[in-house]
């Protein structure tokens, strides 16, 4: 006879219950080094953008391997007018597999673990290449990810100031009022980013911008910077100036070479090339690569998103939702 499968759904908030951005900060450190070491897997993510198409879709399978090896499933829609209708513009789901049996043992919410794993691995990079007495933190961009980010910063390190600039001041505004009630932090919305960004020694750039929203005269020496929007490679956040300026750490070389517009666009000019790239930051996590060198040094932090954090956090999240008995499980 059959055996049944036993198969967890997570919805938004479950996953948001069981994935603090503390703690998913300590296991995309221990994913980025399984990565860093070969204990992990995964190909470029496959992006189908069909012409006329409103949005995009992208496939992002991996392996993780460990006493419980796992396969992962990544498929994520991006749709950019949908923070304007009050929607995450990230929609999809995360599959887990058992690597022993090939079985399907979870499906959870793709948009709730995408907001929580990139804030939590930029929160990881700030902690690793940020001045350790950097406190004052500017977000440029006034979404989903932009509230991510600060949570994640805040509850990783100490910040004494928190400032918000986006396209849209209410908008901005509003976020600003929201993080002020969750936050013991002075919490600011600026109307330009120029005033945002002015003397803050962390920034993250969290927008849908096609074309750079952060310039190298407005930055002061010493700041780290998350760049987290632009995951295509027409898009960009970073003007050249900076890229060229900045010692560049990322996720993966390979997503960085093929996907970040910052990178490409910027290389495409002639001012940076293929070694302006120091170190992925698995390979600063296990030192096999320098992180920041001094105190005035700018460093960014290119964040494309890797399928292997994906799965991390799942079957992390599926563990700890065994251990208590949360979320619901079905026969499959």
């Amino acid at each position: 006879m059959r055996r049944r499968v036993k198969l967890l759904v997570l919805s938004a908030s479950e996953v948001r219950d069981l994935l603090p951005y503390r703690e998913c900060a300590d296991v995309m450190r221990d994913a980025l080094m399984a990565l860093a070491r070969g204990a992990a897997y995964q190909p470029l993510r496959t992006v189908i953008r069909p012409p006329g198409g409103d949005g995009l879709m992208a496939l992002m399978p991996s392996f993780l391997a460990g006493e419980n090896p796992v396969y992962g499933l990544k498929a994520i829609c991006i749709f950019p007018g949908n923070p304007a209708l009050g929607r995450d513009a990230h929609q999809g789901g995360v599959l887990l597999s058992s690597a022993r049996t090939g079985e399907l043992l979870a499906v959870l919410n793709g948009s709730a673990l995408t907001e929580i794993r990139t804030a939590a691995v930029s929160a990881l990079a700030t902690s690793l290449l940020a001045r350790p007495d950097a406190d004052q933190l500017a977000v440029i961009g006034t979404g989903v990810q932009a509230r991510a980010h600060a949570l994640a910063i805040s509850a990783t390190r100490p910040v004494a100031e928190i400032r918000l600039a986006g396209r849209q001041p209410g908008r901005a505004a509003r976020l600003a009022d929201d993080l002020a009630t969750r936050l013991a932090v002075p919490v600011l919305a600026c109307d330009e980013v120029a005033e945002a960004v002015a003397g803050a020694s962390i920034v993250v750039t969290a927008t849908s911008s096609a074309s750079p929203v952060l310039r190298r005269e407005w930055l002061a020496e010493g700041t780290h910077i998350n760049a987290v929007g632009a995951c295509l490679p027409a898009a960009r956040e970073i003007d050249t100036a900076t890229m060229a300026d900045a010692a560049i750490f990322v996720d993966s070389r390979e997503s960085a070479a093929a996907e970040s517009g910052d990178f490409l666009l910027a290389q495409a000019e002639g001012a940076i090339d293929a070694g302006h790239i120091r170190a992925e930051i698995g390979e600063v996590l296990s030192g096999t690569a320098a992180g920041r060198r001094d105190a005035r040094e700018i460093t960014i932090f290119e964040s494309l998103g890797l399928a292997v954090q994906d799965l991390a956090a799942a079957a992390h999240v599926y563990r700890k939702a065994s251990q208590l008995g949360a979320g619901s499980w079905v026969d499959f």
